[in-house]
């Protein structure tokens, strides 16, 4: 039979992982290098934990279950794993990508991308025809959805239209919504990508990255990527993620709960200028998110009306941590312009419309009405 997300989260369908007899409730965590073998040519299917190890098959079987994919692959991080996807591509090769991405992100396709010769090409997705900029040397789309920090949101069914009529692969980094509220795999991606330490880990004690893939053939390249660089998460860390997987409902919703009422507080405030939220419904992809996901998440990002404003709002917070980072129980708020996005290109944060005002906020499963005290007490502050 098939689960509900719900249950998924603390089951897998199919209870591959059987090297534990104990009956253990909590997954065992095997901190261990090596495996020893039975006799010649006979092993329990287990070498080397750089290969694979229980803990970290046993949370990859979730992941791959949580998001509808034929395989997940563990990464000590989610650069890492979007390393080890920069090696699929040759010398050459050409992928397109939209302008608003994580900082890191954008970090690794100008350094790494550009040392293999492969080229990044930011295109605007939404208002422009991206069928005009695939070439012979095209080979992938990769995208974040919503966007990180500006929350635009992109049309998943639509480019994996694209993709397929030129045969490209579909990547979409999914880190925002998590396969509680998003699953692009079923919408038409390829490929899969979260950063694992924030909603799924969800405490900011771990550090992670996946790839989920949808086929089999994709999946033994990536794995042999991984396995070649030897960029497997660790046993203890992959356990702290299972861990932290069982509780994704309940966190997805409390935290999108408590954005709602944040946004709602914003947009009341004289002092802020925008709120970039998807859940917004006269924002322009609201009707792609009510036709792609179940929910809008807990990112909220808002534009104040001046530089000294946002940091006098970071200067005083008490309750929300100004902190890199999001996904986590607690709150966070974050400013773009010298954390996050701090190495990106100028000519890239002015197109996305990232400023010295622009303050990005990870809501967590706070009291609502501390939040908001917080909120207003630092607000207090902003001289008129």
């Amino acid at each position: 039979m098939g689960f509900h997300t719900a249950t998924l989260c603390l089951h897998s369908e199919e209870e591959t992982v059987n090297c534990d007899h104990s009956g253990a409730v909590s997954f065992p965590i095997y901190q261990t290098a090596t495996f020893s073998h039975r006799n010649l040519g006979e092993n329990t299917g287990y070498d080397y934990s750089r290969i694979q190890n229980p803990t970290r098959e046993k949370l990859e079987n979730v992941v791959a279950s949580l998001e509808k994919g034929c395989e997940a692959i563990a990464f000590s991080s989610g650069t890492t794993a979007i390393g080890a996807l920069i090696e699929l591509f040759h010398a050459g090769d050409e992928v397109l990508t939209y302008f608003d991405l994580y900082g890191g992100t954008i970090r690794m396709f100008d350094t790494f991308g550009k040392n293999h010769g492969v080229k990044f090409r930011y295109v605007d997705f939404i208002h422009e025809d991206i069928e005009t900029y695939i070439g012979e040397q095209t080979k992938a789309i990769f995208i974040e959805t919503p966007t990180n920090p500006m929350m635009h949101i992109l049309d998943i069914r639509g480019l994996h239209t694209i993709a397929k009529k030129h045969r490209l692969l579909l990547i979409v980094d999914n880190t925002f919504l998590s396969p509680y509220f998003q699953n692009p795999l079923e919408l038409g991606a390829d490929i899969v990508i979260h950063s694992g330490t924030k909603y799924l880990c969800g405490h900011n004690d771990a550090i992670a990255g996946f790839l989920i893939v949808k086929e089999e053939e994709l999946a033994g390249r990536l794995r042999r990527i991984y396995q070649i660089a030897g960029t497997a998460l660790a046993p203890f860390d992959s356990w702290l993620i299972l861990r932290g997987i069982k509780t994704l409902p309940l966190r997805m919703e409390q935290a999108q709960k408590n954005a709602f009422a944040i946004v709602d507080w914003l947009k009341e405030n004289p002092e802020v200028k925008q709120v970039y939220y998807p859940g917004i419904e006269d924002s322009d992809g609201y009707e792609i998110s009510l036709a792609q996901s179940s929910g809008f998440g807990g990112m909220v990002s808002f534009e104040l009306r001046t530089k000294e404003a946002a940091v006098t709002v970071l200067e005083h917070l008490k309750l929300i941590l100004f902190a890199e980072s999001l996904g986590g129980v607690d709150s966070l708020m974050t400013y773009p312009i010298t954390q996050t996005h701090a190495e990106v290109p100028k000519e890239l944060l002015d197109q996305n419309g990232i400023n010295d005002r622009l303050l990005r906020m990870s809501v967590g499963i706070e009291n609502i009405e501390d939040l908001i005290a917080d909120l207003e007490q630092a607000f207090s502050y902003i001289k008129g």
